[in-house]
């Protein structure tokens, strides 16, 4: 089993992550706290993953978590109703980022990052081929070839120079099967490797326009917006 803190102090908000864990058969909930001061206590012989909102009295979460030695430290999912601390959380080597209020998808997308990092997957275990049928011929197409990825209903489009290939398999289950460190989800539909961002450009609602090396332009929305940043502020 997962050992689970949730650290919040509004009260719904709190009641809203708990009950998403409910939905986990592989997580117990050891603790609940309302202030950045107790997790500071908290140490990864007692709590695998520690979801953490950022901005509370007391002590803030990014605070909280940086005195706890990283040897020590449990991983951990950030909660935020603001934007600009994205950086300083995967400092902290930070699991996931979530913006409030909470997508339920994004939700299940970080706990499974916590439970490939616990389970001590890297990016060799993750996939490194796609087989992709068609009629009852299978072809092969290298991971690394792969620009981005959109949906297509319950289906996903492989994006390979100029080449569509299509993937008999939902793009939300894709997405836990690739290497988070290159493959990030930007949108409900689509998936881009980070490596093929040639431009960021932000829009007055919070979402920002991707342009591609290949020149393919294509939304991001805030709900993942953050995720994105930081991964791109990694291979910069």
């Amino acid at each position: 089993m997962i050992r689970v803190a949730v650290v919040d102090d509004e009260p719904l908000a709190r009641a809203g992550v708990l009950a998403r864990l409910r939905g986990e058969p592989d997580i117990t909930v050891v603790g609940e706290f309302a202030d950045g001061r107790e997790l500071a206590a908290l140490r990864r012989t007692s709590v695998d993953v520690a979801i953490v909102d950022i901005q509370m009295p007391g002590r803030d979460g990014l605070d909280a978590l940086a005195a706890i030695p990283v040897a020590e430290r449990p991983l951990a999912i950030l909660l935020t109703a603001h934007e600009h601390f994205a950086v300083r959380a995967f400092e902290l080597q930070a699991v996931d980022y979530l913006l409030k209020p909470i997508d339920d998808e994004r939700f299940g997308e970080a706990i499974d990052r916590a439970r490939r990092q616990l389970r001590g997957q890297t990016a060799a275990a993750a996939m490194q081929r796609f087989a992709i049928r068609v009629g009852t011929r299978l072809s092969f197409v290298d991971v690394d070839d792969v620009e981005w990825i959109e949906a297509d209903g319950d289906y996903a489009v492989l994006h390979v120079r100029g080449q569509r290939h299509l993937l008999r398999e939902p793009l939300h289950t894709l997405s836990r099967r690739l290497d988070p460190s290159r493959f990030v989800r930007v949108h409900r539909s689509a998936i881009v490797r980070v490596d093929q961002v040639e431009e960021l450009r932000p829009r007055p609602n919070r979402d920002a326009v991707l342009r591609l090396r290949d020149g393919t332009a294509l939304r991001a929305s805030r709900t993942y917006i953050e995720t994105l940043l930081a991964a791109l502020h990694r291979v910069a």
